[in-house]
This record gives structure tokens, C-alpha cells and sequence, in this order.
């Protein structure tokens, strides 16, 4: 087996009484898109929060490339491999598509943002902000306002963002939340062709992109895991869709 990307073990967070990650452990391999999915309060954001050092575990560790970042500041897990999106939307509405990868790459590259500087002119800035946006089929829109992108659009940008200070590890919040059917098959097939290159954890409640992209998924109930396994295997689960997917087959119906 190769040796995990990302590895979590027993990791846990209490707010009082509540939960939110209960002894939780999982990992993700190089090369591996694993899905987390579980009912609203799940822990799901809880445990994102801790991934990307945002939140600090009571308990448990995190381990990435095989190196202990349990108390790793956030901005020095960026610089390390691991990039997070479609938390927070975090766009300059007033600068251009190409200008907002541009800063991600400067800020990925770990210097300060030179405002005062022709940043255009800047080829180690500008050629990775084009080969991320090309990634994600906006570099035809690169010198258009990032204000005037829609909903998906905005989604693929933070994304190139993302992509900018080539990561070694995309956690990927809810990309298709909010977004129309024909964006959310734009996205599965960019996350597709993304996860040949990058390992990927994705957290997402659209459980026909989950299974049409996932290697593993996890199943979180109440801050705990109850299953990990391939696509099939979490479909044939008995505990599973009870808890989870049963229930949103019963809504769907």
C-alpha cells in the first residue's frame, strides 16, 4: 500500500458538550480523490478546520508527507502542499481574473504583495497564474473583472487560486453548492481530470458527483467515522444508508 499523503489519527474537538470530531482517524493516499460526506453536524467543517490548522485538536494528530503538523500554523501548511478552497469566497472583485491568481501565486511563493510593482511584467507571476487558470477553462476570461463572473465561475477561480502554488493536497469544501446542474458537471469533470495530478479530500453533499468521483469515501456521523471504503462498498453499507443515505433517498422520493 503506499504510504498515506495525509494521515489522521483519533483526531478530536469539543465546544462543551458537543462532539465535533470524536476520535476521528483517516488518510488519503497520493493520487486519491476520498470523499467525506455525513448529515448536517456531522463535523464535517470541524474537521477541514483542524486539517488546514484554522481549529486546534483537544486531542489527536494530523500528519502530512509523513510530517507532524498537528500545531502547524495555517499559512505554513499553504507553503508546505496543502491548499484549501470554497470555504470562504476570498475574491478582489476589483481586480482582473488573471490578477487574483496572480496574488495567490505571489502569496503561495511566500512574499510579500508589492502593489507598488508592474506585477504584469512579472513572468514568474504571470506564466503559473495562466497555466492554473487554463486548468480550469477561464484563461479566455483573464482580463476580464473577476466582479462579473457568475456563480460557477467564481467556483473555478477559486479554484485556479487554489492551484496556484501547485499543491500537493486540495481540501475542496462544498464546490458544487449553489451551483446549477450544468456548472456541477463542469466541475466533476474538472476535478476528474485535477485528481490525476493532485490528491484531493472533498467534502460534498451532491452524492452523484461523490460517487462518480471518489476512490474511498468516508462517512461521518455525529463527529465519528462508521465506514470508509470504495463507492460500492459505502452504497451496500446497512449502517450507512440508515444513517445517512437512506435518509436522502427518502427525501429525494
Amino acid at each position: 500500500m503506499t504510504d498515506a499523503l495525509l494521515k489522521v489519527d483519533n483526531l478530536s474537538k469539543h465546544f462543551g458538550g458537543i462532539r465535533a470530531t470524536d476520535g476521528l482517524s483517516l488518510d488519503l493516499r497520493p493520487g486519491e480523490l476520498h470523499a467525506i460526506i455525513g448529515p448536517n453536524g456531522a463535523g464535517k467543517t470541524t474537521l477541514i478546520a483542524q486539517l488546514t490548522g484554522l481549529l486546534r485538536p483537544d486531542s489527536g494528530t494530523i500528519h502530512f508527507a509523513g510530517e507532524d503538523i498537528t500545531t502547524t500554523p495555517a499559512h505554513e501548511r499553504c507553503l508546505k502542499g496543502l491548499a484549501r478552497s470554497f470555504q470562504i469566497t476570498s475574491l478582489f472583485l476589483d481586480l482582473t481574473v488573471l490578477e487574483n491568481v496572480m496574488l495567490a501565486v505571489q502569496a503561495h511563493a511566500g512574499h510579500s504583495f508589492r502593489f507598488w510593482k508592474p506585477a504584469r511584467d512579472q513572468k514568474a507571476l504571470w506564466e503559473p497564474a495562466m497555466q492554473a487558470l487554463s486548468r480550469v477553462g477561464l484563461a479566455d476570461r483573464a482580463n476580464v473583472p473577476a466582479s462579473v463572473l457568475n456563480h460557477g465561475g467564481c467556483r473555478e477561480l477559486e479554484l485556479a487560486m487554489a492551484l496556484a502554488g501547485k499543491p500537493r493536497l486540495l481540501l475542496l469544501d462544498e464546490p458544487m453548492a449553489g451551483a446549477a446542474p450544468e456548472q456541477s458537471a463542469r466541475m466533476v469533470e474538472m476535478l476528474r481530470e485535477l485528481k490525476k495530478d493532485v490528491a484531493i479530500l472533498l467534502v460534498e453533499h451532491d452524492m452523484e458527483a461523490v460517487f462518480a468521483l471518489a476512490d474511498r469515501i468516508t462517512v461521518l456521523v455525529y463527529g465519528r467515522v462508521i465506514a470508509t471504503g470504495k463507492p460500492d462498498e459505502i452504497r451496500a453499507n446497512a449502517q450507512v444508508r440508515e444513517a445517512y443515505l437512506g435518509e436522502q433517498e427518502a427525501t429525494d422520493a
